[in-house]
């Protein structure tokens, strides 16, 4: 295997045109110099230098193999300052808007860890799920639930493959019967979400490849993600959200997942700011920090979910 410190040699002896001026350059002796050049001829199995008492030069093979040890060299110069800036201490300020349910449950103790990492970062938090006019309010980047309609808005995938999830609790499914199809979530107590002025009433489900929509009613609304959860979790009807925010819930035992033989909503999460002037590094760090919990957290353990089967 070529050793660096033998393409080291080789580079500075062309540059100078002096074994022994390469030699001390680089802080070694002339015999080790030379060593360094015969191991790299031997393991390349051909002459690089043509050495004489008083000239050295590059033999054709070592002209066209030089081109490509000043590549290796800079690239592993370049990967070393990569780390280094990359251990550089993050500093600054970053406003966050986030969906309530995801930022209570997960999102709220993981930035605290990201916190205890980066002791000069601060962080504002605005939970909600409202969606923030990142154009006019003070809020830096917000993480959204679906690719945004406003394409001139940045957006930064988090979990791409993020889907819904239909739930009720078990005393709910023991009182009213489990749905089989979609179709029979009309005739449920479904937990709908306001999402800014509309209300999510129409819930879509694919099987074989076909998309089906189904109209649901029930006598509870909220335009708080977190509500419509516990709303399910206490047995008060069906809800069809982010897995991210009943994963939990379904591992625990507390929902049951439904309808599994169908294929839910895809619900991506992104990171989504006004301008690529604003992809900072402490943006980008937080982004790789958060992307990494998210995908640990839906491939921990107990994360395949309960098959509903036929009831």
């Amino acid at each position: 295997m070529v050793r660096l410190e033998d393409l080291q040699i080789l580079l500075h002896t062309a540059q100078l045109g002096s074994l022994s001026a390469a030699a001390r350059l680089l802080d070694v002796s002339p015999a080790v110099a030379s060593a360094g050049l015969k191991r790299l001829e031997a393991e390349l199995h051909t002459r690089l230098l043509v050495r004489s008492t008083r000239s050295l030069r590059l033999t054709a093979d070592g002209e066209r193999y030089l081109a490509h040890a000043r590549a290796a060299i800079e690239a592993l110069q370049a990967g070393e300052q990569a780390l280094a800036a990359g251990q550089q201490a993050l500093h600054g300020q970053l406003s966050l808007s986030m969906p309530s349910d995801i930022g209570r449950q997960l999102l709220r103790p993981w930035l605290d860890d990201f916190l205890a990492l980066h002791p000069a970062v601060r962080l504002q938090l605005h939970i909600s799920d409202r969606l923030a006019d990142l154009y006019r309010m003070p809020v830096d980047v917000a993480l959204r639930y679906g690719v945004p309609e406003d394409s001139s808005l940045v957006a930064l995938p988090l979990l791409a493959d993020n889907r819904r999830l239909l739930c009720a609790a078990p005393a709910y499914l023991e009182l009213h019967g489990w749905p089989q199809r979609p179709e029979d979530l009309a005739a449920h107590e479904c937990l709908r979400l306001v999402l800014g002025d509309a209300l999510h009433e129409r819930w879509r489900f694919a099987r074989h490849g076909e998309w089906s929509v189904v109209t649901v009613g029930g006598r509870r609304n909220s335009d708080d993600g977190e509500i419509v959860r516990r709303w399910a979790v206490a047995g008060l009807g069906i809800a069809y959200k982010s897995q991210l925010d009943v994963l939990d819930d379904v591992r625990s035992g507390r929902l049951h997942a439904l309808l599994t033989d169908y294929q839910p909503e895809p619900t991506p999460l992104y990171l989504v700011c006004p301008h690529r002037l604003m992809l900072s590094p402490l943006l980008m760090r937080l982004r790789e920090f958060l992307q990494q919990r998210l995908q640990d957290y839906v491939a921990g353990e107990g994360a395949s979910l309960p098959q509903a089967g036929l009831r």
